[in-house]
């Protein structure tokens, strides 16, 4: 009886073990085989990747320039402009 009483404490346990595992199964079970994904999205990843290598190739990286970020936007707020009149 003891044994009993001992299962019964972790009977919620249980059962959520078994529910996740039916869950995790049946999801298993029901999703899509990776190259079936593959296959039916091929052209969308054919065209990505055709359209990134055109990007690069024809604009090139672009230079990183001598200025800050945001240096230029700073001394506008600032109010000192060396274009000033």
């Amino acid at each position: 009886m003891e044994i009993q009483a001992r299962l019964m404490e972790y009977k919620f346990h249980v059962m959520i073990a078994i529910i996740v595992s039916v869950l995790v199964s049946a999801l298993v079970y029901a999703a899509p085989r990776i190259l079936d994904t593959l296959a039916y999205f091929w052209p969308l990843f054919a065209s990505t990747a055709a359209f990134l290598a055109m990007a690069i190739t024809s604009g090139g990286f672009q230079q990183l320039s001598e200025e800050a970020t945001g240096e230029g936007i700073m001394e506008y707020v600032a109010g000192r402009l060396e274009d000033s009149h």
